[in-house]
C-alpha cells in the first residue's frame, strides 16, 4: 500500500530512506507550507485540505517538532487516517516491545525487552532504550541518547542528542532535556533542563494546540 508523508522537511527525507529500506513505496507528501514541487524526486501532492483524496493510503506525520506533530495529528483526527510505522532494518528490537502507530525508529536503534513506545514517537539514530522503559505519545529521543532500564518519558518531551538517563527516572511531559545532559533524578513537566547533573534553567512555555 502507498505511503504518504505529512510534512516535507528534513526529517521526512530520513523517513523516506527508512521506508525504502523496508521495500515500501512513498507516493508523495502532504505539506501546508512548502512550495516546492517535490522532495527527493517524490511529488508534493498538496495541502492537508486535500487529505480526503488519499484516504486509502498509509500515513506518517514526518515533523520532528513534538508539538507541531501532535497538533497535526489532532487536526486530522476527523479523517480517521491509517497511520503506519517506519522501522529501519538495522534497528535491534526485542520481540515483546510494543511500538505505537505513526512512530519512527531510525538506523542502529536498540530497544530492549518489555519496553513500550507510544504513538507518533521518534527514536532517532543509534539511541538505546533499555528494558521496561515507557515512552509516551509524541516523544522524541534524539541521536545517541542512552536510557537505562525502567525510564519513563512522558508525552511531548524531547531528550537531546547524546544524553544519558539512569535507571528508574521519570521525565515529565512537555519537557526538553538539553544535549549531552546526565539525568540522575526525576524531571518535572514543562521545563528545560541542561547539564550534568541535569538542572532546570527555565520553564517550557510551548504547549499543544498553541
Amino acid at each position: 500500500m502507498d505511503h504518504i508523508l505529512i510534512g516535507a522537511g528534513g526529517h521526512s527525507k530520513v523517513v523516506v530512506d527508512i521506508l525504502r529500506s523496508q521495500g515500501k513505496h512513498v507516493a508523495g507528501f502532504i505539506d501546508d507550507k512548502i512550495e516546492k514541487k517535490d522532495v527527493l524526486g517524490i511529488p508534493i501532492l498538496g495541502t492537508t485540505r486535500l487529505i480526503t483524496e488519499f484516504i486509502d493510503a498509509v500515513f506518517i506525520v514526518t515533523v520532528g517538532d513534538n508539538i507541531v506533530r501532535s497538533n497535526l495529528v489532532n487536526q486530522l483526527k476527523p479523517y480517521n487516517l491509517n497511520y503506519g510505522q517506519a522501522i529501519h532494518p538495522t534497528a535491534v528490537i526485542s520481540s515483546n516491545v510494543v511500538i505505537g502507530a505513526g512512530s519512527v525508529v531510525m538506523p542502529n536503534v536498540v530497544i530492549n525487552t518489555d519496553t513500550t513506545i507510544g504513538e507518533h514517537t521518534i527514536l532517532n539514530t543509534a539511541c538505546t532504550i533499555d528494558h521496561e522503559c515507557v515512552l509516551e505519545d509524541f516523544v522524541h529521543i534524539s541521536p545517541g541518547v542512552n536510557l537505562a532500564g525502567n525510564v519513563r518519558v512522558a508525552s511531548h518531551s524531547q531528550v537531546g542528542i547524546g544524553t544519558s538517563i539512569i535507571q528508574g527516572v521519570l521525565i515529565g511531559s512537555n519537557t526538553i532535556v538539553g544535549a549531552g545532559a546526565c539525568v540522575v533524578n526525576d524531571i518535572e513537566s514543562d521545563v528545560v533542563v541542561v547539564g550534568c547533573p541535569a538542572k532546570k534553567i527555565r520553564s517550557n512555555q510551548k504547549k499543544e494546540h498553541e
